[in-house]
């Protein structure tokens, strides 16, 4: 029975979407593994206005039951001024009960964000989604130059995570490079995952 590892994102115009099935795609490329995609659901100050239970498209929305079914997370979001978008930061508010139980304290973790711009945030967005993994007791895997593309991208890729430099109108297809990262970042998440399980 394959072992899945939880690819979380949210994603406001697509890009960030596209990198969790780069990801996802390379998780499933380790024998034994799978992916399971999920979603936030957006957020808005005027909180009264529920949701539907599904979105329209994408993933489906996530609950902590993924949280805890999952062997290792992979976690992206959009820059919002050098951080996490909102509706990641209010889902990992919630889980302070996973967090007193120690749900996923051992479990590898790895981060993934979009910019629209080369200086955008892309490293402080994702050492700012970082922290409450570590937080959780999480082991945060990066991207090692061992991967060629990383010291030759001229976009996005970073040591902390996959990344993506979407353009000022959004319309920069993902690089090769990015792609290779993303997926490089899925492997090493999952073997890292794999061992980890397989450790009596």
């Amino acid at each position: 029975m394959a072992r899945e590892i939880l690819v979380l994102y949210y994603s406001r115009s697509g890009h960030t979407a596209q990198l969790a099935r780069l990801i996802a795609r390379g998780i499933e490329e380790v024998p034994g593994m799978r992916a399971r995609l999920r979603q936030v659901p957006p957020v808005a100050p005027v909180t009264d206005i529920a949701q539907p239970p599904e979105p329209e498209d994408g993933a489906p929305y996530v609950t902590k039951q993924d949280l805890l079914d999952c062997v290792a997370l992979a976690m992206g979001s959009p820059t919002r001024f050098g951080n996490m978008a909102a509706p990641l930061k209010y889902f990992l508010d919630t889980t302070g009960a996973e967090w007193a139980s120690g749900a996923l304290a051992g479990k590898p973790a790895a981060l993934f964000t979009s910019t629209s711009t080369m200086h955008g945030g892309q490293e402080s967005t994702l050492l700012s989604m970082a922290l409450p993994l570590l937080h959780h007791g999480m082991l945060i895997v990066g991207v090692p130059y061992t991967e060629p593309a990383l010291t030759s991208t001229q976009s996005g890729g970073t040591p902390y995570g996959a990344s993506h430099v979407a353009g000022a109108k959004g319309d920069n297809p993902i690089s090769e490079h990015e792609r290779e990262l993303a997926r490089a970042l899925g492997r090493r998440l999952a073997d890292v995952a794999r061992r980890l399980a397989d450790t009596p």
